[in-house]
């Protein structure tokens, strides 16, 4: 009898399974709606008559200990085309303040998930797609309630510790309506850089911090963590990461360092250049932060040089153009979600800590504090 139900779990693994993704065909993927990966320049362009696109990431919880960061270094900043500069946070459920996540928001910057709990890296590299779920599925619910974001521009996440979870949190991001993920670096194609591409077909990118997926998902994007080259030559997904960096006060080491890496896509097949970041290392070390600010002023003097939202990157490779035509584009607008009602709540009880919780929101006080399972804190 153990036999017999041994035999009937394993059967039913397997029967859960999804099949593997087949070779891509670039006959069949076409965009705007697939693509291969590889380095190759969507639209076929030769790399100087294209856009050189940055993407600048922040992982973490907003909160009144950063916000000042982002306050400075983002607000009021303009591309070459007068646009605004675009940055995608990727946001944790815990200690954010909702009512400044808002405040990022409806100043034009692209806010993304990444997870409830930020749980540990076991945790998500064996979650299944009921725990993905909730960590993901019901942190979009939060985020645009709490947050007063609307529902469609939450559209990506990262996987914390950027560990994958193999096929699940694809699935969970194919049912929640999500667009894209950012967790996957790739050591092995940093020069020529790997463009983003769609999981309808097996992906050729290295796969780092596995499970990663496997089957066809068609119509989410990767948008691969090109990595960076630390001073010693090894590889680097987060900035904060690199092994071997400048010293904390190096400002010139720093701006240098940055400037390098830079080069290699500018000079190169020009695929997004990725500055990676957790905000504490910016605002804790001098020579960093003052090195990104002059690094910021560098390219708002590029013509050929675009610092946009994940999402902006993804509309220009699903329809790419020439840097002509993209220099004549009007600017973005914000479609704004309902009026942010400022509430603040104080000491509310939670199923996951015994510590009283302060939350800060547009919406109301919940009857505990939002957690996996229970979003809205009834």
């Amino acid at each position: 009898m153990r036999l017999l139900v041994i035999f009937a779990c394993v059967i039913a693994a397997l029967a859960q399974e999804l099949p593997l993704a087949e070779e891509c065909d670039a006959e069949k993927c076409k965009l705007p709606d697939c693509r291969c990966s590889g380095t190759d320049i969507p639209g076929g362009f030769e790399p100087h008559r294209i856009p050189q696109f940055v993407l600048l990431t922040f992982d973490d919880a907003v909160t009144v200990g950063n916000i000042d960061t982002y306050r400075s270094l983002l607000v009021g900043r303009t591309n070459f085309n007068k646009c605004q500069i675009g940055a995608t946070f990727f946001v944790s459920h815990e200690y954010t303040d909702y009512r400044l996540l808002n405040e990022l928001y409806s100043n034009g910057f692209e806010i993304a998930m990444h997870s409830i709990s930020h749980h540990s890296q076991d945790y998500f590299r064996n979650a299944d797609k009921e725990l993905l779920r909730k960590e993901f599925a019901d942190q979009k619910t939060i985020i645009t309630n709490f947050g007063a974001i609307p529902a469609a521009s939450v559209q990506g996440i990262r996987m914390p510790f950027l560990q994958m979870a193999g096929n699940a949190s694809f699935e969970v991001m194919k049912e929640a309506g999500l667009r894209y993920d950012i967790s996957m670096p790739t050591t092995q194609f940093d020069y020529p850089g790997m463009w983003p591409y769609t999981l309808d077909y097996a992906s050729t990118q290295d796969c780092i911090s596995g499970p990663c997926p496997t089957a066809s998902f068609p119509g989410l994007w990767a948008i691969p963590m090109v990595a960076w080259t630390d001073l010693d030559q090894f590889k680097c997904a987060m900035v904060d990461a690199c092994f071997s960096a400048p010293a904390d006060d190096d400002t010139e080491g720093w701006f240098r360092f940055i400037v390098q890496n830079f080069e290699r896509h500018y000079l190169g097949n020009r695929a997004p250049f990725g500055f990676y970041i957790h905000e504490g290392p910016v605002r804790t070390r001098p020579g960093l932060r003052a090195a990104l600010v002059r690094f910021l002023d560098m390219l708002s003097t590029i013509n050929d040089v675009a610092l946009v939202t994940a999402s902006e990157l993804l509309d220009w490779v699903q329809n790419p153009v020439s840097l002509a035509d993209y220099l004549q584009k009007p600017c973005r607008e914000v479609t704004l979600g309902r009026r942010c009602r400022s509430v603040t709540c104080v000491g509310l009880t939670s199923n996951h800590t015994t510590e009283l919780l302060n939350m800060n929101n547009c919406l109301r006080c919940p009857r505990v504090y939002p957690w996996l399972g229970n979003p809205l804190g009834e």
